[in-house]
């Protein structure tokens, strides 16, 4: 289980990375902080293996957090989550070695993309297997653009946003009728999206027997 911290100083921010966080299986989410000297204070009283970490925070911002932690910390990893897209900083991060660098504002696949090629990553490199050039460049070094950044035809990021959104408020399971009534899109329109939520593994399904004996498909969404 990967140890994540999120240091975050908007509370909105900090709520969605944290709600797509626990999305993702393998991951535990250890806290979360709005400044750089909180997360110090934490990473000295806790085990972590990776920091979400904003730039532009009080007291201690996120790029020098990064240069003390490279010094007092270097096993811990970091994947920049942050709205500063200037060279400068990106350049500092980078050289500091970060993982991974997500400009706000982002989308869940981005998200996605990034925490679990970093869970690759850490599984790959833990293992006694030995790596040749080719093994190197595609499981590590060269970033594909995969299925879960290529939104399949018909598929709008910020519509899928929003049954995402839709969904995660369910506390039981529920049909395509019941997202139908909360967002304006068709009945086809709904199915296309929970199909794909489906192959992603965010929601399962299964189907319920009405007393008149008609199945009806219903959903669970994987929290």
């Amino acid at each position: 289980m990967v140890e994540v911290l999120i240091v975050e100083d908007d509370p909105m921010v900090a709520q969605l990375n944290k709600k797509y966080l626990q999305m993702l299986p393998g991951f535990n989410l250890a806290s979360v902080v709005s400044n750089g000297e909180q997360a110090l204070h934490f990473i000295h009283d806790n085990h972590i293996d990776l920091l979400l970490l904003d730039v532009f925070m009080p007291k201690l911002n996120g790029l020098e957090l990064l240069k003390y932690i490279r010094i007092s910390y270097p096993k811990i990893d970091i994947i920049m989550v942050t709205a500063a897209c200037n060279t400068n900083d990106i350049q500092t991060a980078l050289r500091l070695g970060v993982i991974d660098y997500i400009v706000k504002p982002f989308t869940f696949q981005r998200f996605r993309t990034a925490l679990i090629s970093y869970q690759e990553r850490v599984r790959l490199l833990s293992s006694s297997e030995i790596l040749n050039q080719d093994q190197l460049d595609d499981r590590i070094f060269t970033k594909h653009v995969n299925s879960s950044t290529r939104l399949p035809k018909g598929i709008d990021s910020q519509t899928l946003q929003s049954v995402r959104e839709v969904i995660a408020n369910y506390q039981q399971d529920f049909s395509m009728s019941d997202i139908v009534e909360l967002i304006s899109l068709s009945r086809i329109s709904v199915k296309k999206y929970l199909d794909y939520l489906e192959e992603l593994g965010e929601i399962e399904s299964h189907l319920t027997y009405l007393p008149i004996g008609r199945p009806v498909k219903r959903y669970v969404y994987q929290k």
